[in-house]
């Protein structure tokens, strides 16, 4: 048998796969595959939330927690997912979350009403919490360090290719067939991109099992977790930026089937492949990062609030331009925030770190883009998208204020 983390000796740790190796391109593989089975599936009812709103009675707000109710789930399951990964190891946790969450996934569409399928979607959000929770643990224990910020923006790119993938085959299956159908598609997407990752992803070799000690050993892993400035303001990024983004993409479908757009569901499904952008912004953010975390983050914040702005035009193409750079912006900055709270984390609480900001991302998804509903109903767009500015301007500023001493050269001291 190869040595692992029980058989390795002491003298020669595990320094992780470098690029190039064929264990680096299965770990980016099967992270990829993983991104898009988890962001497809989590996201798929956004896409048909105006038929879902029609076909089930309900106004854009109460429709809106078919996303709400999911990534809600998934922010408190992560770290309950987090303890079971130091337990049972990195890969078995993450097999198990997949799954379970691809078979809840075939359930959705056979939903009666609005109660069963919010049960359902929670139940799948549940079980999708811990390929976020565990990711970037993962990629920080079994990646090489000086390719850390590299493989997450790899990782990053497969949730964009996920969302856009879940998004637009639903909208234009749901165009033809309805919003059941639409949702149905995409699961079975969920079970390619599932299988792929079962089969790909490498065992862990620089995981180092938990012992079996009381319950209170989580408590004070998540207090460690919780007791570095630098790792707040990071979790803080994830809450602030994926709720305006998420409040964006949840209410600007409403906006556009009405005039003076006046698209269709199919169409305004298609303008989902802006997420391409995320795809080649975030695998940029993370080779730039070298250069200086801090530099990129706040600079990716800058392109979402000019891209969050441009959504406010009458013409369709200043819109779609101001999405391509709202989107861009908050998938770099992403890959940024969530790579460097793997960098800066200690190795015993670095999975309890990664859960309390995928916590934060996800609180952040449920929490701010279930209100922006109130925010669109009384206000309509424009206030919609002041609210955006406010919340990714606010996140830029704590980083700024907080992280600018110890961003040095794209590394921070732990």
């Amino acid at each position: 048998m190869s040595l692992d983390d029980r058989t390795r000796p002491d003298t020669q740790p595990w320094a992780g796969h470098e690029r190039g190796t064929p264990g680096y391109r299965r770990v980016v593989i099967a992270l990829f595959a993983a991104g898009v089975a988890t962001f497809a599936q989590l996201y798929s009812v956004q896409a048909v939330l105006p038929a879902l709103a029609t076909g089930l009675h309900l106004d854009a707000s109460r429709s809106a927690l078919g996303v709400s109710v999911a990534t809600g789930a998934l922010a408190v399951s992560v770290l309950g997912w987090s303890a079971v990964a130091d337990r049972l190891g990195r890969v078995p946790a993450m097999v198990v979350s997949i799954v379970a969450a691809t078979l809840f996934g075939l359930a959705v569409p056979l939903a009666g009403g609005l109660a069963p399928l919010l049960l359902l979607r929670a139940l799948q959000g549940a079980a999708l919490g811990g390929l976020p929770a565990i990711a970037m643990a993962y990629l920080a224990e079994e990646v090489h360090a000086r390719e850390v910020a590299l493989a997450a923006g790899a990782y990053v790119s497969g949730n964009s290719v996920g969302g856009l993938t879940g998004r637009i085959v639903s909208s234009s299956v749901a165009d033809v067939l309805g919003w059941r159908w639409g949702v149905a598609a995409v699961a079975f997407v969920g079970v390619a991109a599932t299988v792929l990752f079962c089969l790909v992803v490498p065992r862990s070799r620089g995981f180092v099992r938990t012992a079996r000690v009381a319950g209170p050993s989580l408590a004070v892993r998540v207090r460690g977790a919780l007791s570095d400035r630098g790792l707040l303001v990071l979790y803080a990024q994830a809450l602030l930026l994926m709720g305006a983004f998420v409040t964006v993409y949840n209410y600007l479908g409403f906006r556009l089937l009405e005039p003076p757009f006046s698209l269709s569901q199919a169409v305004v499904g298609l303008l989902f492949v802006v997420y391409l952008a995320g795809t080649a912004s975030s695998s940029l953010a993370g080779r730039l990062a070298g250069r200086g975390r801090l530099r990129v983050l706040v600079g990716s914040a800058a392109v979402f609030v000019l891209g969050a702005l441009l959504t406010l035009s009458s013409s369709i193409v200043v819109v779609v331009a101001g999405l391509v750079l709202l989107t861009a912006g908050f998938f770099a900055a992403h890959a940024v925030a969530s790579g460097w709270v793997g960098a800066r984390a200690r190795p015993r609480f670095r999975a309890q770190a990664s859960a309390l900001y995928t916590f934060a991302y996800y609180a952040g998804s449920s929490v701010v883009g279930w209100l922006g509903g109130f925010a669109f109903a009384d206000g309509g767009w424009g206030v919609v998208v002041g609210v955006v500015v406010a919340l990714v301007v606010a996140a830029a500023l704590l980083a700024t204020l907080t992280l600018r001493a110890e961003d040095t050269r794209g590394s921070m001291v732990a």
